[in-house]
């Protein structure tokens, strides 16, 4: 019995406290419900709560690009800007400057 009466290992002759003390690890790290478990939930949380405000930013654009291409303008305007599209008795100039050239 020399061996539990040391300062740090007392209190670990109570069996209450040994029991008290395996349920709390079990709790902690073996259980279903574990904290690890909870962690990667949780971790699992914020990154579709990212995602989330991600897709509700293009959902905001993707609507504003469908109210700007609801008029006449605005097809008119993505035709000639987007596709280089005209009129059938215009001409376009396209001028890029050096730096604005992809390399």
């Amino acid at each position: 019995m020399g061996f539990f009466n040391t300062k740090y290992l007392k209190p670990f002759k109570n069996i209450y406290t040994i029991v008290i003390v395996v349920f709390v690890v079990w709790m902690l790290f073996f259980d279903a419900h574990s904290l690890l478990f909870h962690h990667e939930l949780n971790t699992d949380i914020n990154e579709l709560e990212y995602q989330k405000e991600h897709y509700k930013n293009e959902m905001a654009k993707d609507s504003k690009a469908i109210k700007q291409l609801s008029t006449d303008e605005g097809i008119e305007r993505t035709a000639r800007e987007n596709y280089y599209m005209k009129k059938s008795n215009e001409d376009i100039f396209i001028i890029e400057y050096e730096d604005s050239i992809a390399k």
